[in-house]
């Protein structure tokens, strides 16, 4: 197995590596110094695969809050413990004696990219989406209505969203969007105290939850059960949690298993799961437990929304209009068409999970914000030579940790062969982290090294230990330099 559990498979000795990868022997140039900005998947990942490929290259990470690891320590759901395990991959990385971390930087402001560039051969971007997708609509902005980014960011501890402090006093929430981190959020939403007390999720939003109204979650999606963005696992997931019950209207599902015939097989087998819960009579066990159950949720399709709805006040979401919608088109490409017909769901607080967006870094790097990606082939940025880019800013804000690995490794893979032909001109040095080291001293930035890193994750194992979770996140970032003596 390969890193993070993937099923890749890297090479042994020198000459060629299964996968269409190519060995670099270090004799052949000086040392390459290269940068990372951005240490998740995809800035580690593509470290990773450098320092694995090329014996001489360093590779120096860059990340602007204080600690490392992205997504997968603020985007995961605290209750898949397993998918982090990809951590000890990156901290073996992050070890090498030619790699170097340097958190609490954040390029663009503490130091540029052509600063960057100055200093390095190459500079790779890997700074992910550090925002969403917003819909659109009247009523957006009302109190009770938050993008699901935020929400998630809340509870796994982002620092930026600690005070978020969501309205739980409602029965009804509403989550816009049909893809798995509107179910992780749903599952958050819905999960037995008890579950929960046993993850990383933060003291605040644990207490918050706590006290939570909420019993009744209902997902809306503009298209039909054919063209849901999530995986069967997080339906299963969700199918099985203890306490809800899953409400699905067999209307929504007659007649889909002809259409599903020739689906591929993920999608077929998804779909399958779908129906089964909606039309199947459920054993006499199963219909005591579910009649038992104190909280429900269910999918809602061919709905868009049109406008939340404030309360008498003008302050609170009450609701959401939704234009009915039908489809044009089959499959992954069908697009949804109001009817015309209209109507209103009641709900207390509404979730916008229609996506992450990635923001520009710095005047100098080409973005196409319509696509809200660097222009780029391969990973080599458009027009600005010894610049490349991989991951969500690359390609978008889809896929799982193992499309972010496969992207990286194809971006590292193009700064390789961009050293081996001289694209990429080795032979004149480059000072590195001594360059930067200089401008961040004379701007008042003080970096945050692996190991500084490493007491900032002791603590927060010890503060879990007491508390019988595997961690307790620090979520002000004052405290984590407080607590390394920055």
């Amino acid at each position: 197995m390969g890193p993070g559990g993937a099923c890749w498979r890297g090479g042994g000795g020198g000459g060629g590596v299964p996968g269409g990868f190519t060995r670099w022997l270090s004799s052949a140039s000086p040392a390459p110094r290269l940068c990372v900005v951005g240490s998740g998947p995809a800035g580690f990942y593509t470290a990773q695969h450098i320092l694995k490929h090329h014996g001489g290259a360093r590779v120096d990470i860059y990340e602007k809050l204080p600690v490392p690891f992205g997504l997968v320590r603020f985007g995961v759901a605290p209750d898949h413990p397993e998918v982090k395990n990809v951590i000890n991959a990156f901290t073996q990385t992050a070890r090498s004696e030619r790699c170097a971390y340097y958190g609490n930087v954040t390029v663009g402001r503490d130091v540029t990219v052509a600063e960057l560039q100055q200093a390095y051969h190459a500079v790779v971007l890997s700074y992910g989406a550090e925002d969403n997708r917003v819909l659109g609509i009247p009523g957006e902005n009302l109190s009770g209505v938050y993008s699901a980014r935020a929400f998630v960011g809340w509870y796994n501890g982002l620092p930026e969203n600690r005070d978020l402090k969501p309205d739980l006093g409602c029965e009804t929430a509403l989550i816009l969007g049909h893809g798995n981190v509107a179910l992780d959020v749903a599952r958050i939403l819905l999960s037995p105290l008890p579950l929960l007390r046993k993850t990383d999720i933060t003291d605040g939003s644990l207490a918050a939850l706590a006290c939570s109204k909420v019993k009744r979650v209902w997902l809306v999606g503009r298209r039909g059960p054919l063209q849901v963005a999530f995986t069967i696992k997080e339906l299963r997931e969700m199918i099985n949690l203890p306490g809800a019950r899953p409400v699905l209207n067999p209307a929504d599902f007659a007649g889909l298993e002809n259409a599903i015939k020739d689906a591929p097989r993920p999608r077929k087998r998804l779909t399958e799961l779908m129906i089964k819960t909606a039309l199947e009579k459920p054993g006499e066990k199963t219909t005591e437990v579910q009649a038992a159950a104190p909280r429900e949720w269910g999918l809602k399709f061919q709905r868009s929304p049109q406008e939340v709805l404030a309360t008498a006040d003008g302050r609170r979401a009450r609701g959401v209009r939704m234009a009915l919608t039908r489809l044009e088109g089959s499959g992954d490409s069908a697009k949804a068409i109001p009817t015309g017909d209209v109507e209103e769901l009641e709900c207390g607080l509404v979730l916008s999970s229609i996506g992450y967006r990635s923001l520009p870094l710095d005047p100098a790097v080409p973005f196409d914000s319509q696509r809200g990606v660097i222009p780029n082939s391969s990973g080599r940025v458009e027009g600005v030579p010894g610049l490349y880019c991989s991951g969500w800013v690359k390609r978008g804000p889809t896929g799982v940790i193992i499309t972010t690995m496969n992207d990286s490794f194809d971006t590292a893979q193009s700064v390789l062969e961009d050293l081996q032909v001289g694209v990429l001109d080795a032979s004149a040095s480059r000072e590195g982290f001594g360059a930067v080291e200089s401008i961040l001293r004379s701007r008042g930035v003080r970096p945050v090294s692996f190991s500084d890193w490493e007491k900032i994750d002791a603590a927060e194992v010890a503060r879990g230990k007491a508390a019988g979770k595997p961690r307790e996140k620090i979520v002000d970032p004052q405290e984590m330099l407080r607590l390394i003596g920055h």
